[in-house]
């Protein structure tokens, strides 16, 4: 088989977020039981509501979705057959999810994008799609593998014109990062794959490959003579950024692409519905603050229409990471200022207002210029906090069984778990925290192995938390030892309401972090000892 190497990106395909991929775990099951109870991973890179009352959960273990107040897990299996149905979900880390319920099928929709790692490799593991969302108990799948071609799939047709192309013949770096659903097709874009759309009306039809302007080209449009023309993902000079897809937006006539080199907007052909006029806005020609577009988002508001991007620096001198937009559909671009700087994950609008999600935590905009940021979430009737400052997903949700329309709530996927809060309005607001909980164990330390210079980043450090179970005691008594027995740091931790979770910085008594290798920790509470072993590996 022939392997496209794609070497030397100048970006990095990082480990969170859109783009960035969450740790990936996976979960089997059965046609029999479809459905775990709970999260079964910390990490939320997407959320998606639908219906009167589901929430879609994109985790690093698969498929979540909250179904009023209970969260359930798709079991997974990497045995699917292509085209077919089953209830459950593709092998793999959620990497996309897109949503929709359109009158003009009356149908609500799911679709979701899963990815693993082979080798070190990020690797799309196919797609799901189902049309009978709202039973959450029996919901059918019908699964697709990671859109790929065959070796001789050296041109393509757009058109009446035929172009030449480099075939994508395997999976590997070649992960859905985006998925959208327009009126006729459902669009999805991958680092190698590129941007691709799927017929919603038609059957037994393959993903297309949709060609978008190559670098050096402001625009792309049907009709014009392409005979250099060359859709092509490679690095330049070989192939061209621009190629690349890793966010996408659809509605009505007109298709927004994120890629390498910047942003694409599409205009459906009024003479020829299959093909699309291309519009390319790059750095430093279209005010963009970087070339790597990782998020999209529409905001209509008092009859206006803007467009949000999260534009990261890619390899010009000059660009920067920061959010951008534009309130006239392309033709003029501007960033904002107070967020220049700022590596974003995901955009989010609800009328007047904007969330942006980013690796400082959660940002909210009244008006579109002034950001606040929310600090991170902290239950304080359920002693537990967010260990982390990453936000990768936002959801504000107006709908009323979560109290909408005004306030409504909030919610907020973070690597360290799920948050909601029922008062928007505020930055410190009372959350309640959704995590991954081993029920079948009642002490134990996760993660583990710990890194502290990876592991739960809050303000700078890093944490390992302990699950424990207490019964009687409102104080449990930590003593930590390496692995001669000795001593390094105790501490005691109380559970008043608000005291947070109970948490280690992988620092000793002189607070300096401990050297890699296993630790032994005592949690004393209800007069007992139980013994917790951690790997420490920085």
């Amino acid at each position: 088989m022939k392997r496209l190497l794609l070497c030397a990106v100048f970006v990095p395909i990082l480990s969170s977020g859109q783009v960035a991929l969450p740790r990936l775990f996976t979960i089997y099951g059965s046609s029999s039981d479809s459905t775990v109870s709970g999260l079964q991973s910390n990490t939320i890179i997407e959320i998606k509501n639908q219906g009167d009352s589901l929430v879609w959960l994109g985790t690093g273990r698969g498929l979540s979705v909250m179904d009023s107040t209970e969260i359930r897990t798709f079991y997974t299996t990497p045995s699917l057959i292509p085209g077919e149905e089953d209830v459950l979900v593709p092998y793999g880390g959620v990497s996309a999810i897109a949503v929709a319920s359109l009158s003009t099928s009356g149908t609500d929709t799911v679709i979701v994008a899963v990815a693993t790692s082979e080798d070190g490799v990020s690797t799309g593991a196919g797609l799901a799609l189902t049309f009978n969302p709202g039973d959450t108990t029996d919901v059918q799948w019908r699964y697709f593998s990671q859109p790929i071609d065959s070796s001789d799939d050296i041109t393509i047709t757009w058109g009446d014109q035929t172009l030449q192309a480099l075939p994508i013949t395997v999976p590997q770096q070649n992960v859905t990062y985006d998925i959208a659903i327009g009126p006729s097709y459902y669009w999805i874009t991958s680092w190698a794959g590129g941007l691709r759309r799927l017929s919603r009306w038609e059957s037994d039809v393959e993903w297309e490959r949709v060609p978008l302007p190559m670098d050096d080209q402001s625009e792309f449009l049907c009709g014009d003579s392409l005979e250099e023309y060359d859709l092509n993902p490679r690095d330049p000079p070989q192939g061209q950024h621009n190629h690349k897809g890793f966010s996408v937006l659809a509605y009505g006539d007109t298709v927004w692409v994120g890629t390498a080199n910047g942003i694409n907007r599409g205009i459906v052909n009024a003479d020829d519905i299959t093909c699309i006029d291309w519009i390319h806005y790059s750095f430093p020609l279209s005010g963009i603050t970087g070339n790597w577009v990782v998020g999209l988002a529409k905001q209509e508001w008092n009859g206006q229409r803007k467009i949000w991007a999260v534009t990261l620096r890619a390899d010009q001198t000059g660009e920067q990471n920061g959010i951008s937009y534009t309130e006239d559909d392309g033709e003029t671009w501007f960033s904002v200022s107070q967020l220049r700087g700022e590596r974003g994950y995901n955009i989010f609008c609800l009328d007047s207002l904007v969330y942006v999600a980013t690796e400082k935590g959660l940002w909210k905009s009244e008006d579109g210029v002034n950001f606040a940021l929310f600090q991170p979430a902290v239950d304080a009737e359920n002693n537990d906090q967010i260990l982390s400052n990453h936000v990768y997903a936002v959801l504000h949700d107006v709908r009323p069984y979560w109290g909408g329309p005004d306030p409504g709530s909030l919610w907020v996927g973070t690597g360290d778990g799920l948050a909601r809060t029922p008062d928007p309005a505020s930055s410190e607001s009372i959350w309640k925290i959704y995590r991954y909980i081993d029920e079948e164990t009642d002490y134990y330390a996760f993660p583990n192995p710990f890194s502290p210079l990876r592991d739960n980043l809050l303000d700078g450090d890093g944490y390992v938390r302990f699950r424990y179970n207490v019964q009687n005691s409102d104080l449990i008594k930590v003593d930590i030892y390496n692995f001669a027995m000795e001593k390094v740091v105790s501490f005691n931790y109380g559970r008043g309401e608000g005291e947070g979770t109970l948490k280690w910085d992988g620092r000793d008594s002189n607070g300096n972090l401990v050297a890699n290798g296993v630790y032994f920790i005592n949690l004393f509470y209800d007069n007992q000892n139980h013994w917790v072993k951690l790997i420490v590996v920085k």
